[in-house]
């Protein structure tokens, strides 16, 4: 994976982060924040699809609470 990509991910997104630690162009580093928060955005639509309503808490609470 490129490492300005992961650094992104890591990151969570901030192009200020980004330009500062690679010495990048603020038109590349927003690219990549913008491209890593789509990836996080993904990932966390795909993780949600997968939980079941059983795995979600209720309104109430953790069950057992």
């Amino acid at each position: 994976m490129d490492r300005i990509l992961e650094e992104a991910l890591a990151c969570g997104g901030d192009p200020l982060h980004l330009a500062s630690v690679f010495s990048l162009d603020t038109k590349t580093a927003i690219r990549y924040a913008e491209n890593a928060k789509a990836l996080l955005a993904t990932t966390a639509e795909q993780h949600a699809a997968q939980t079941t309503p059983s795995e979600n808490h209720s309104a109430d609470g953790p069950a057992g609470a």
